[in-house]
This record gives structure tokens, sequence and C-alpha cells, in this order.
């Protein structure tokens, strides 16, 4: 009770602050960047170099209520088909402008649905993506699998197109809860699609479960936690849902009267990650999970965890592309983003240009904070010696920014003459934490509960 009341006194409970999966945030980004910026970044990309590609696919079967992601519901699979022919455009557009010998060190389609996709387009627009952008040793090609949508045919497509990597959404278990969020989904379907994925070979499974949801008890969410583990997924993300309806719509839906209380989402989290931890799952960060064979864990273990858009990472890769309608992609330089409204990316890409909507040119100190503020997510401790030699930080200017923290968060961080690190007991406290190293003005959007 003690420490609860120490994060109650430093504002755990009624902070809403960002998750902090890029910085400076997507809502600071702005129309100074354009496809001219984009383009270049792109040619810029040396001979030889490993990078990352992601591929948004928008449409779902039915939307569900809790998700904030931008999506849009479909059924039609000719409208499927006809968006896939536009990604097939963009790569066609990123070829002569990539340097020779490039290949990709991870390969992501997310949504969305990607499994809306029938079985032959799979494999046409992996075989094309292949064909711009081969395959490096030992990458990664992951898919978002919705258990519902989702068979033999087009498993076995995505198999032979190479998926090593499959994430399957849960969210939970409780026929309650599914109900209110609008995600109804069985454990026995859920169990279906795992199997599908172990049959075929595919070496790891993810799995994305959601704590603070209407409803959810301890008792509740241990349940599906204890259904999810019967699975033997290798990574899993616990996330916090995030109640943003000003920014998603459909999640007026959502009877947020019962909703959990900041207090109660803390004890929920507790619960699953303690569910977690008993089971031999390694923890990643604030959110993640991972066995200890898990290339997630190794990369914690040796101190290369990195922090995306899709959460946390090995992925080493310095560029990562985003493709379809809303991507971001991530330069050395800085962020590029996609017109967010799909009719705006498809009309873009047919007329032969890109669709970059804006972004953010780093400019100041925005490399430093963003690398200052990734090691705290990632590793609970910045190292005053690594920021001096990869970003020339001045080592008053950082002994400044830590013990403005310290002075602020008192116990939750120790400062020492190595850097700056979150104890166990301030963990909780991480986003806020990294949100002190954040130069920009957090006014500008809503973000989610610190909890």
């Amino acid at each position: 009770m003690e420490q609860e009341s120490q994060l109650a006194r430093l504002g755990l409970f009624d902070a809403r602050v960002p998750r902090y999966t890029s910085y400076p945030t997507a809502p600071h980004f702005t129309a100074d960047v354009g496809a001219e910026d984009y383009q270049r970044w792109i040619e810029a990309i040396p001979p030889g170099a490993r990078i990352s590609l992601y591929m948004h696919v928008p449409f779902c079967r039915h939307l569900c209520w809790f998700c904030a992601c931008r999506t849009q519901g479909t059924q039609s699979e000719d409208t499927v088909r006809a968006y896939a022919d536009v990604l097939l455009r963009e790569l066609a557009l990123l070829k002569p402008h990539l340097a020779p010998g490039v290949t990709l060190s991870r390969l992501h389609w997310g949504g969305g649905t990607p499994t809306l996709m029938p079985p032959d387009l799979i494999r046409r627009l992996a075989e094309a993506t292949f064909e711009v952008v081969p395959m490096g040793e030992g990458g990664e090609f992951s898919v978002e699998i919705d258990p519902n949508e989702i068979d033999a045919a087009r498993m076995d497509a995505l198999a032979a197109s190479g998926m090593n990597r499959a994430s399957i959404g849960v969210q939970d278990f409780d026929p309650q809860i599914q109900g209110v969020i609008g995600r109804n989904q069985s454990y026995e379907t859920t169990r279906a699609a795992a199997e599908m994925i172990r049959d075929r070979g595919v070496a790891s499974l993810n799995a994305d479960i959601l704590f603070g949801l209407p409803y959810q008890s301890p008792e509740k969410i241990a349940d599906s936690v204890q259904k999810l583990l019967s699975l033997e997924p290798d990574r899993v993300a616990l996330y916090g849902y995030a109640h943003v309806p000003w920014m998603a719509r459909r999640q007026v839906l959502i009877p947020s009267d019962h909703l959990p209380t900041p207090q109660e989402r803390l004890a929920l989290f507790r619960t699953a990650r303690d569910l977690f931890l008993a089971d031999g799952y390694d923890e990643i960060g604030i959110d993640h999970f991972a066995l200890p064979s898990d290339n997630l864990s190794r990369a914690q273990q040796a101190g290369k965890l990195r922090r995306n858009f899709q959460g946390y990472t090995d992925d080493l890769a310095e560029v990562l592309l985003g493709f379809g309608a809303s991507s971001i992609s991530r330069f050395p330089q800085g962020y590029a983003q996609n017109a967010p409204a799909t009719s705006a990316h498809v009309t873009a890409i047919r007329e032969g240009r890109f669709s970059t909507a804006r972004g953010h040119a780093f400019a100041g100190e925005d490399r430093l904070r963003a690398r200052l503020i990734e090691a705290l997510m990632c590793d609970f401790h910045v190292s005053t010696a690594e920021l001096i030699h990869d970003h020339g930080a001045d080592p008053a200017r950082l002994q400044a920014l830590f013990q403005s923290c310290a002075n602020h968060f008192g116990e939750m961080v120790q400062l020492g003459p190595d850097g700056l690190t979150i104890p166990a007991i301030g963990r909780p406290l991480t986003r806020m934490i990294a949100r002190h190293f954040d130069g920009y003005d957090l006014s500008v959007a809503g973000h989610s509960s610190a909890i």
C-alpha cells in the first residue's frame, strides 16, 4: 500500500501520457515533411543495407469497438483485392529509388486484418515484396492473424510464402467482456488457429491480451491469461486498453461507466504479470513477456532491445518503410507518414506518386531525447557514456536533465555516475519518467492512461 500511495502522489493514477513508440510522437508530425523528403530519404539508404518493411491492410470484416487503429469495415473481397493492387503499385514505386543489395530484416503485415486476403493474393503480395527487397539471412516475416478470419488454405499460403512468426489477438476470453468490446472470439477458435500455425512449422507465435477492459476483474483476467498460456505463445504483449473515444469514435460504444479505475487497472496488470512470470516468461520492458528462448528475451539480455510502432522488437534496422494507408516510415533523418485516409493514399499511388502527407525531420535534441526515452522504456536505464559517445551530448546538460528527473521522482529513480536507472519500485511510472524528457508540448493531443 505504501508503494501505491507513492505512485498516487506522483500522479500515476491521473496522468495521461504517450506510449513512446516513437519520438517525437505522431501528434507532433506536420505537413513540413512530404513525398520529396520521403523519396530523398529512401535514396539515402546505402547499398547492402538491411531494412524493415511494414504493410498495413486497413480492412476488417467486423470492426471491434475497443480498437483505435486506422481500420474500416468491408464485406467485399473486391475491395481487398483492389487495395492489394495498390500495395503492389507502391512496391513498384519504391524499386527504382532503392540502392542495390538492400535486404529485409523484418517484414510485417498488420491491420486491420491481413488474413482477409485470399490465398492467391497472399502469395502474389509476398512474392512481389521479396522481388523488390529480398529477405536477408535470419530475416523474419510476421503476420497478424485474426482467428475468426483464417482457414487452412490461407494458412498454407502464408507458410509457403515464408511466414515464420504469427501474431494472434486475444484481448480477453470472457464472453461478457467480448460482447461489450465487439470482439467475439472463443477460446476454441483461438486454439484452432494456434494449432494451424504450429502444424505448419511456423517457428514463433505472438499473442496480444488487454487489461483495463469493462467488467474485467482479477479473477477474469487470471482465467484469460491461463487459457492463453495453454496455447504456449513465445511472446505476449499485455497492453493496457486505451479509452480514447475522442480519437476512435467507435469507442463510444464501450460502456465507460464499467471501466476499471486506474488503481484497478494496476491490480489487473499485476495479476496477469505474476501469472506470466510464474509460468517462466521473462518480463520485457513495461508490457511484454517472452520465453527465455525467444529472440526478444535474448535481445534484452544483450542490451539490444528496441522499440517501434509494434511495441518492443529485436530488430536493429535503422530504416522501417511503412506501406499502405496511414503507415509510418522511420529513417535516420526522421519520420514520414502516408495519407491516413485510404482513399487519399490509393489516389496518390494510382497517380504514380508517394502519398506522404506529414512527418517530422529530426532537429535539435530530437535524436538524443529519442534514444534517452527508448533506453528508459527498454532497459530502465540510460547510459551517460552512450549518449556522450553516440550523440555528442554535453555532460553538464545531461546531468542537469537527470538531476531534474531525480528531484521530481525521488526514490523512484536512481542517479549515479553511469546514468539514470528506474528501479523495480518505480517501473509503473516508466512512461511518466520518459515524459519528463519529452521536449514537446504534450497538450497538443490526448494520450492514454499512464497505467
